[in-house]
């Protein structure tokens, strides 16, 4: 808008220079009418941008060739009908009157937008428009009538014809001015506007009105020939012109295509796996109930077995009996601590909070898993920390996690030939941190900081079972491999409170169990 006012001032001024400095009429006609003429190629400019709409960066550089096809379009309008009776046949009245013709035009086209902004525009843009639309039609109106008086010879400098049109200029500078009290920050999306749809639609109208322009300069009788012969030229150069900037706003488009085809073959693919994902949610929920259902009815007959088992524990026995016993006893109460954990996988069983002590609960399960290690031939070795702090945890939840953790580490070991679980404990800050490493028997265990670590990948149910149960208490279960091919996990598990020191933890004990 700025520049379009200081078109106006330019001509304005050169208006000034021939009446103020040399005393006389301004030429007719004068090659400064072209400043009068390009003056509202701006504002059109700044109407098309349609600003009180956000659009992104695509869009702008599109509605920009669409308006620069609409410039060149309007340029060759008035070299066509006005600059021929100029300078290649010169008619001073066939001249003032294509000129006045195709300004009005161009008025009447600016006026038309700014009706189409004003309906579709709201709050403080709506006004804005509305203010240029009623400075813009007292300017055309006003610039109308004193061209009238101009060709009627009663027009001069100062008359009462020159009170309107300076009006409308200073309407459009104090609003410039005074703009900012409509809050333009407020703008609304839209892909395209209604503006620059027909900006579009004008533009390829226009690139196909330039034949017709040609032909109908050739079938122009009245026309001398030097006005065909330029016309026809300057059709033809103009048909180059738009036609390159028509390949490129093509050119744009098919890049635009392609990035929305790209951007609809990644939607398509995300909601793919989105549907498979849903789909395996489905049936792990599926299998959660069938788990819930089929542990409940399991849990009836292992109660049944522990209390037998508590009768004959209780009855006098030979120590071989005993043994057996205890045994059977533990196996039992191990299996109902299975059964419990798949509960609370099925999310039938809240889990039953409290303070505990890592080390013990860590030691109940090695107890457990004895049986098993002697027959895969590995020895167990535990560095437990002094004076762990408790942690807040389900005891039964955390022993199958321990035993599951532990079981997974030295199956691999016997799978590898390896001899050595290492299991070791301590405090990291806020955090009891628990590691299950593998190795030669003579081998320390190795640094955890010195590998690369990861979230512990669920492949199976149990493992997903025991990561789910670490998360709800605060934790994580980290998994990696080490440079021998063994899988180590790592648990962390968040003290109860923080700087607590518990009372009944286990020293640093150096516990190895007899191979097989």
């Amino acid at each position: 808008m700025t520049a379009g006012i200081l078109f106006w001032l330019t001509y304005q001024g050169m208006w000034n220079y021939f009446e103020v400095v040399r005393r006389r009429d301004v030429p007719d006609p004068f090659a400064g009418d072209v400043v009068l003429f390009l003056h509202l190629v701006p504002m059109m400019a700044a109407l098309a941008l349609a600003p009180h709409q956000q659009q992104d960066e695509r869009d702008a550089r599109i509605s920009m060739l669409d308006f620069a096809l609409l410039l060149t379009w309007w340029l060759f309008l008035y070299v066509y009908a006005v600059i021929p009776w100029q300078y290649v046949h010169v008619n001073e009245a066939i001249y003032s009157n294509n000129f006045n013709q195709v300004y009005l035009t161009e008025k009447l086209v600016l006026l038309v937008a700014l009706t189409l902004l004003v309906q579709g525009a709201e709050g403080g843009w709506r006004h804005l428009y509305a203010q240029l639309l009623g400075a813009s039609a007292l300017y055309a109106s006003s610039s109308y009538v004193a061209n009238w008086a101009i060709g009627h010879q009663i027009y001069y400098s100062g008359s009462i014809y020159d009170i309107p049109l300076t009006v409308s200029i200073a309407w459009i500078a104090v609003l410039g001015k005074f703009a900012p009290r409509y809050s333009l920050n407020e703008t609304t999306y839209r892909s395209q506007s209604p503006l620059g749809v027909w900006v579009t639609r004008f533009g390829m109208v226009a690139v196909f009105s330039l034949p017709w322009f040609a032909l109908h300069s050739q079938l122009d009788a009245a026309s001398p020939l030097s006005i065909k012969k330029f016309r026809i030229a300057l059709s033809l150069f103009t048909m180059i012109v738009m036609g390159i900037m028509v390949f490129w706003r093509q050119n744009l488009l098919a890049g635009e295509l392609s990035h929305l085809l790209e951007s609809s073959r990644r939607s398509y693919e995300d909601l793919k796996t989105l549907q498979g994902q849903l789909l395996q949610s489905e049936k792990l929920a599926s299998l959660g109930r069938l788990v819930g259902g089929a542990a409940h009815e399991i849990n009836n007959p292992l109660t049944a077995m522990l209390g037998y088992s508590d009768l004959l524990s209780a009855s006098p026995m030979q120590p071989a009996e005993e043994r057996q016993a205890t045994r059977i006893s533990e196996q039992v109460r191990r299996t109902k601590t299975l059964v419990a954990s798949l509960l609370t996988f099925a999310r039938q069983a809240p889990a039953n909070l409290a303070p505990i002590d890592l080390n013990s609960v860590l030691q109940t399960a090695l107890r457990l898993l004895q049986p098993q290690l002697e027959t895969q031939g590995v020895t167990t070795r535990m560095e437990l920390g002094v004076s762990l702090p408790p942690i807040l945890a389900d005891s039964n939840q955390l022993l199958q996690v321990c035993m599951h953790l532990a079981g997974q580490t030295s199956s691999r070991l016997h799978a590898q030939g390896s001899s050595v679980l290492h299991v070791q404990t301590r405090q990291e800050a806020s955090s009891v941190v628990l590691e299950f490493t593998g190795g030669a028997f003579s081998s320390p265990p190795p640094d955890w900081a010195s590998r690369t670590s990861e979230e512990a990948d669920p492949k199976t149910l149990s493992l997903s079972a025991c990561r789910r149960i670490v998360e709800e208490h605060g934790g994580r279960i980290l998994s990696r491999r080490s440079p021998d091919g063994h899988l180590d996990f790592r648990l962390e598990l968040p003290a109860a409170v923080k700087g607590e020191r518990s009372g009944n933890a286990a020293g640093i004990t150096a516990a190895a169990s007899t191979t097989s």
